[in-house]
């Protein structure tokens, strides 16, 4: 085999496999090589953002189909760059570890094992904080993660999660204040008051006219007969205080306090269940936006194989116009498709960082922190429940059909509240009063008072039946939204079902299709090399060798999403789906 010696120029951040098999980031080093000196390649070239990449003759030898599944150890390489694989550093661990102090691009993951997520993947404690300087959003932090770490991020960090258990905090601080209807309430009341009233100024006035009209009375007659007349009385502020302590208790509500303790009690169900399902449904949401991701990164993968195709068929296009077997229609063929695929390839790379910041969205990572998927491109799992097992399960584990029957008693519960209206209310008090004027000589005064009391409303109008046939209505409601669910959720297990069954099947047949391809390309390249074959071959054979390397992509991703839907939709089974 020929050996190249190559240096491949990283302009924007890449990864490169050190011999233990953790991931060290390149940091932004304009002009940076990476010696490439006899190495066999499946496909390298620049950073997956800039530039195409480097062609057949000057890479060494390349696979016909590129590397599909590539090993544990390399796959957090090719997935955290886009480009590289199956390689082994010519720069030592210290030496990486040195370029990587700049900045922390990417946290080295072991290849087995579950790492811990780092502390920065946190958002932001404040809700209410935005960006208000470009910097604040340069994206500084490239973190690879697998998809349980992304899992598990978004359940942490999910907003959405955040206000379902808020409001299930909500719901049990309301049962709190329903049970305490069971209890009787003790009120105090006191009262520090001072002031003069105008009516006290009136009689001041009043008696001070009186003492004078008197004094002038006494003087027409004569001494004997004189007496002494007091002074009218000064103006005088009153000051008290007035305290009362009331205790009251209910004996007979007619049923309304234990019916609003058993809605309350069914409302925490009620956010429970949809914590429970937000959950499940958080989970399904970040592993199809994974899927996304992981097709998206095969996308720009397939791409960059079909144009180093394309540059293979145009070299070899070349090659037989210069030497009079060929044709220059056949070069004007060839660079057209090269043109074409990196079109393709320039859309696959806009397409993948869409996703990526899709599923940075859905974590809720902070605004300097990018993600890229970690694991391989496999197939998930299995799925070992038959479709009528599946139905079954997912009718008894969902979080939503629970939540209508809660909904259902919350509604009858209320029904009993309004009727309660319609009866007698009958409770116990007793009072107790103290009462103290400053400044009028005499001492504290104390009363009390105690007795039961009926309340009962003969007539309403009808309002309380009124009430008691809405809440009726909502019984109503309930049910037949819970029948609706019903069928929603049979519907979605058997189209999960299908899809899965169906996407397993179309995995066999695509690789099948995908061998028969490479082959076909080679044979093409061969027939056209000998001067029997034509560029129209060779580039038929290389669209059907891009159609099924991505036909294998979807068949394999389709499966995974049926999976996860099917998990979603059996409930509860998302840790120990079969």
């Amino acid at each position: 085999m020929s050996t190249f010696r190559n240096f491949v120029v990283v302009s924007v951040s890449a990864a490169i496999v050190i011999p233990n098999g953790n991931a060290i980031a390149i940091p932004n080093t304009p002009g940076f090589a990476l010696d490439t000196a006899n190495q066999a390649y499946p496909g390298i070239g620049h950073h997956p953002e800039e530039g195409n990449v480097l062609g057949n003759a000057q890479m060494g030898k390349l696979s016909d189909t590129g590397s599909f599944l590539a090993p544990n150890s390399v796959q957090l390489a090719r997935y955290a760059s886009g480009t590289l694989a199956r390689t082994q550093s010519v720069f030592t661990l210290a030496q990486a570890q040195e370029l990587n102090s700049q900045k922390p691009l990417i946290t080295p993951i072991q290849p087995s094992g579950r790492t811990a997520i780092p502390g920065f993947l946190a958002p932001n404690p404040n809700p209410l904080q935005f960006p208000t300087r470009p910097e604040e959003v340069d994206i500084e932090v490239t973190q690879p993660l697998t998809l349980q770490q992304a899992i598990e991020l978004a359940r942490r960090n999910n907003p959405d999660l955040q206000v379902a258990q808020l409001q299930l905090e909500r719901a049990q601080a309301a049962l709190g204040e329903a049970r305490a209807g069971l209890f009787p309430t003790v009120d105090l009341d006191v009262t520090f008051s001072g002031g003069r009233s105008t009516g006290s100024e009136f009689q001041i006035e009043a008696a001070r006219a009186e003492v004078s009209r008197q004094r002038e009375a006494q003087r027409n007659l004569p001494p004997a007969q004189r007496r002494d007349i007091p002074d009218a009385p000064d103006e005088r502020t009153s000051t008290q205080l007035n305290s009362t302590v009331g205790i009251n208790y209910n004996i007979f509500t007619a049923g309304r306090v234990q019916a609003q303790i058993r809605a309350a009690q069914e409302q925490v169900r009620i956010n429970q269940l949809q914590v429970e399902s937000l959950g499940e449904q958080t989970r399904l949401d970040v592993s199809v936006a994974y899927y996304d991701l992981q097709q998206a990164d095969e996308q720009v993968r397939i791409s960059e194989s079909a144009v180093r195709n394309a540059q293979r068929s145009l070299q070899d296009a070349q090659a037989l116009f210069e030497a009079g077997l060929g044709t220059r229609f056949d070069v004007l063929r060839a660079q057209v498709q090269l043109a074409r695929e990196n079109q393709n390839l320039i859309r696959a790379r806009s397409d993948r960082q869409i996703r990526r910041r899709d599923l940075a969205r859905l974590l809720s990572l902070p605004q300097s922190v990018n993600m890229v998927a970690a694991d391989p491109v496999a197939v998930a799992g299995l799925w070992n429940p038959t479709l009528e097992q599946s139905i079954v399960l997912a009718f008894q584990n969902r979080a939503e059909l629970q939540q209508r029957l809660a909904e259902r008693n919350v509604n009858r519960e209320q029904r009993r509240i309004a009727r309660s209206g319609r009866f007698p209310q009958l409770s116990l008090f007793f009072n107790y009063n103290l009462l103290d004027v400053f400044n009028d000589g005499l001492g504290l005064a104390d009363g009390y008072s105690a007795g039961a009391r009926l309340q009962w409303s003969i007539f309403d109008g009808g309002a309380a039946n009124a009430r008691a046939a809405q809440e009726e209505a909502d019984i109503g409601i309930a049910e037949t939204q819970f029948a609706n669910q019903r069928n929603q959720i049979r519907f979605r297990v058997e189209q999960a079902y299908f899809t899965l069954q169906s996407s397993l099947e179309n995995i066999q047949t695509a690789s099948v299709a995908l061998e028969q391809a490479a082959e076909a390309l080679r044979l093409a390249r061969l027939r056209f090399q000998a001067g029997v074959g034509t560029q129209t071959e060779v580039i038929d054979a290389e669209n059907d060798l891009t159609s099924a390397e991505g036909d294998r992509v979807r068949a394999i991703l389709d499966y995974n999403r049926a999976l996860a839907t099917l998990q979603r939709e059996v409930s509860n089974l998302s840790a120990t789906a079969p």
